[in-house]
């Protein structure tokens, strides 16, 4: 009987072990076909901002070209105009030259404008190119729970009430964690860039412990968030600014539920870099 036994099982071993190598397999297969998916598609919003970044410098030599020809031919006109106004004797030399350098003041202030307005149109694709890779560093999240947009060229980064805190708390969930270590990702590469943490609330009035209303919870719920990405993901507390918006900021009306849902909500802000811009106006 024990020797049947043997036997039986014998026989069916290479099909048991069969068995389980394949499933082994399938899962693996099926990894590596996912694995694959994701790469590719990240593979693909790689390529995107590639594009977008080298259209951008391309346009930007393109309208530096030009303008440095206009300026040449300007140039180059006033030097003809003086000189058939000192031809003619209608003028000294002496107010030919006041008049050409006049004109070439115009030329420069022209081209001075002209660089201000590059250097706002370089801002804007760079600007873009951080919105793309925000969205690509959170992805598939609910757009009803954070929105990355760009308006009047500064980059907004809204959080809402729900996905960072539980109610009247201003305690950041797990879940708020991870986002901001997404988000943290990529600001950590930009250090050139500063930003400014703002907590925003709805018009309930709010007092609970040491918490005095929603001046004071925008304000903790702000310094929580700035805890976490300076201590927990590395950012240089240098480049963050703390704000509390209390109630008087709403997105929408408080009047109803889903609107104070929208205003509850923690926004980060992608403070410009005026400073370059105060650079080129010392040099003029």
């Amino acid at each position: 009987m024990k020797l049947k036994a043997i036997l039986w099982v014998s026989a069916f071993s290479p099909l048991l072990f069969s068995c389980v190598s394949n499933k082994k397999f399938k899962a693996s297969e099926d990894r590596y076909t996912k694995l694959s998916s994701d790469y590719a598609m990240l593979q693909g919003k790689l390529n995107d901002c590639e594009r977008t970044l080298k259209d951008s410098v391309n346009s930007f030599d393109s309208q530096r070209k030009l303008i440095g020809a206009k300026i040449e031919n300007l140039k180059d006109n006033n030097n003809t105009l003086v000189n058939q106004l000192k031809d003619l004797s209608v003028i000294t030399s002496s107010q030919a030259e006041s008049i050409k350098k006049s004109l070439d003041n115009i030329g420069a202030k022209d081209a001075y404008i002209q660089d201000l307005q590059s250097a706002i149109q370089r801002k804007d694709s760079l600007n873009m190119v951080l919105v793309m890779n925000l969205k690509g560093a959170i992805g598939n999240l609910d757009d009803q729970d954070i929105n990355i947009k760009v308006e009047k060229g500064v980059v907004y980064i809204d959080i809402s009430d729900k996905l960072l805190f539980k109610s009247g708390s201003y305690d950041v969930t797990d879940r708020a964690k991870e986002v901001l270590g997404k988000v943290a990702k990529v600001l950590i590469n930009q250090p050139a860039i500063e930003f400014m943490v703002e907590g925003h609330t709805d018009s309930n009035p709010f007092r609970r412990g040491v918490l005095l209303d929603n001046w004071d919870l925008s304000v903790k719920r702000a310094t929580s968030v700035v805890r976490i990405l300076q201590n927990d993901y590395g950012i240089p507390p240098a480049r963050i600014t703390a704000a509390g918006r209390s109630e008087y900021i709403p997105l929408q009306s408080n009047d109803t539920q889903e609107g104070r849902a929208a205003n509850r909500r923690t926004r980060i802000v992608i403070l410009p870099q005026l400073d370059q811009f105060f650079q080129l106006l010392e040099k003029k």
